[in-house]
């Protein structure tokens, strides 16, 4: 009989932010894979479980994983945790899970804490569409490359950055990015001393310069989407084929409402749209 692979979110800060049933299925299983065992041996005597641990980190998961999934497909149960918040989010774990699918193991979600989702949830910015880039390039020169490729991007993105580079990472976005894009800064989240800032990236940058508290801790920052369609009638191509697509289904004003929802856009420019798309179609 095969066992079961769970990947259990584990609280970001607050050891309050642990699901209950996170918490049974810890103590129920048989080997608790885990990226540093020290740190998770005080999660679990907080909770008072004592299973056996076996450490699965960025150095050491591509040897262990082949031998943990042959032990799943004994019978016994395995489940995988990061230092904090939900595995494979810019945690190990990929190995693991990808050879778990590939073996047929069932892989089972415990849902929780993720620095990310906590985040967009109160930055203020539109969460509706967003991408998640994980940690950044180490060095000022590949940032700014990477923050180029970004600069036109409509949709809010999101990154994580460790205390040492969170000055200089906004140092090189303010070099790329004009000073009043909205950009929040969300740091120890779930902590003592959470913070989150919403304000321009200008007056982002000098709150983090000239204050040291600011440059502490963990961090998840967030960058609104570059504005367009400033000009009337002006709407990406991308959003006249979503609107061409609802057109063909329903009414005007059904496909600009869910249009609006979909890319974003601002209403009134995808209802001039629309009537223009339908004048061409001759309706």
């Amino acid at each position: 009989m095969c066992g079961k692979l769970y990947v259990v979110a584990t609280p970001i800060g607050n050891l309050a932010d642990f699901s209950y049933r996170a918490v049974e299925i810890l103590k129920k299983v048989d080997l608790i894979a885990a990226e540093d065992t020290r740190h998770v041996k005080m999660l679990l005597q907080h909770y008072g479980i004592s299973n056996k641990l076996v450490s699965l980190h960025q150095h050491n998961e591509e040897k262990i994983a082949p031998g943990l999934i042959e032990q799943i497909k004994t019978g016994i149960s395995v489940a995988l945790v990061s230092d904090a918040g939900t595995p494979l989010l810019s945690d190990p774990g990929m190995p693991l899970v990808k050879l778990a699918k590939q073996q047929g193991v069932e892989v089972s979600p415990i849902p929780g804490a993720c620095a990310l989702i906590s985040a967009l949830s109160v930055s203020g910015l539109p969460v509706t569409k967003f991408t998640f880039e994980g940690f950044l390039p180490r060095t000022s020169s590949a940032r700014k490359a990477f923050f180029l490729t970004k600069k036109d991007e409509t949709a809010t993105w999101v990154f994580y950055e460790s205390s040492h580079r969170i000055l200089a990472s906004l140092q090189d976005l303010a070099e790329i990015l004009p000073g009043d894009r909205r950009v929040v800064v969300a740091r120890e989240l779930t902590k003592l001393f959470e913070t989150v800032v919403n304000d321009s990236l200008e007056n982002i940058l000098d709150k983090v310069k000239n204050d040291n508290n600011m440059q502490k801790g963990e961090f998840v920052v967030l960058v609104e989407g570059a504005v367009v369609n400033k000009k009337a009638g002006d709407i990406t191509e991308e959003q006249k084929k979503v609107l061409q697509v609802l057109l063909q289904e329903c009414s005007i004003k059904s496909a600009v409402a869910m249009a609006v929802e979909i890319t974003g856009a601002r209403k009134k420019l995808l209802y001039q749209a629309a009537l223009s798309l339908n004048e061409v179609d001759g309706k």
